[in-house]
């Protein structure tokens, strides 16, 4: 079966499988099939892999990721990546080296100390019981051939000390001035480099000082000319409203002289100038008459149904008292 995976745009894999058909079973296993790493089709699931046995409690889950949080940390790594490559671009660095020379990693303390690791190392043995049946190899000897002689050898025919040891003194010596030498151009290198770096960040504190300067002035004369600007549109602002205030009162007073007649003789027409008694009696006596008036004639029909109910049920028991006797045989 042939499997797929893609990776999202999000972070996320998605699995697909081509369908296949279905192999047929044969009926018993084929015991050479299994030797040779072929298909197993178990038939008991004590023993198939895929079936899980134990507590499932304590299985790992694997959450699945939020897509949104999946895109928000990408952008946080994003831009933490590049706040480092920018703080990597502007972080002060030393000059590249002249030519014919290399930057090296050299000790700049007072007292030079060894620089050595220790790799740590264990010898192990392991003993192994000897060949007793064998015996011993006797060491080899050859046979002896030829003549002996001898050679007398005096003093300082061979080897003359003072004659040998003196390239290697000469190498010894060289190599050594060669090396304080080199030192020397080392610790002026780096004197040189400190009064450059010095010298640059002097000026770089010097421009940055006469940056700030110029912003803080740029910024004073932008504050001042927005402050001028807002008093000039406050100016501008009041005497427009004063002139709105003018014009509204002018037109206020030529509307108002003949309106305050007609408002008067409007608010006569439709009865807002009254009297006060014929309103007192309209509001007052009227409304307390009317409902004298309905209490009384409510009263009348309560003793009106009191009667009638009264006189419905003497009705009543007197056709039953009729009843029985009509009801009784006669003597």
């Amino acid at each position: 079966m042939t499997s797929v995976q893609k990776e999202a745009s999000n972070g996320m894999y998605t699995f697909s499988s081509r369908p296949r058909p279905i192999q047929t079973r044969p009926k018993y296993r084929d015991p050479s099939a299994v030797q040779n790493g072929g298909p197993v089709y178990y038939g008991n699931i004590m023993y198939d892999r895929r079936v899980v046995r134990g507590n499932t409690y304590a299985q790992q889950i694997i959450p699945i990721p939020d897509p949104a949080e999946v895109l928000r940390r990408q952008e946080a790594k994003r831009r933490a990546t590049a706040r480092k490559q920018a703080r990597e671009q502007f972080r002060p660095r030393t000059p590249e080296a002249i030519e014919g020379r290399n930057h090296i990693d050299v000790q700049t303390d007072l007292y030079l100390e060894e620089l050595s690791d220790h790799i740590e190392s264990i010898n192990v043995e392991c003993q192994t019981d000897a060949f007793l049946d064998k015996p011993a190899t006797p060491l080899f000897i050859p046979a002896k051939t030829g003549k002996d002689v001898a050679t007398q050898i005096e003093e300082g025919e061979l080897f003359d000390f003072d004659r040998e040891v003196q390239p290697v003194l000469e190498v010894l010596v060289g190599k050594t001035v060669e090396q304080s030498l080199l030192e020397v151009m080392e610790e002026e290198e780096l004197a040189c480099l400190q009064a450059q770096q010095r010298a640059f960040d002097e000026l770089r504190n010097a421009e940055l000082v006469e940056v700030q300067r110029l912003e803080e002035q740029e910024r004073r004369r932008r504050e001042e000319k927005e402050h001028r600007i807002a008093q000039q549109r406050e100016v501008l602002k009041k005497e427009l409203e004063t002139v709105e205030k003018i014009a509204a009162r002018a037109f206020a007073q030529h509307y108002l002289a003949d309106l305050l007649p007609a408002v008067f003789t409007t608010l006569r027409d439709h009865g807002y100038f009254y009297d006060p008694v014929e309103k007192d009696i309209e509001t007052n006596f009227f409304p307390w008459l009317m409902a004298e008036v309905n209490t009384n004639l409510e009263k009348k029909n309560i003793a009106r149904e009191m009667l009638d109910m009264i006189i419905c049920d003497a009705t009543q028991k007197r056709l039953e008292a009729y009843k029985q006797l009509e009801s009784q045989p006669s003597k």
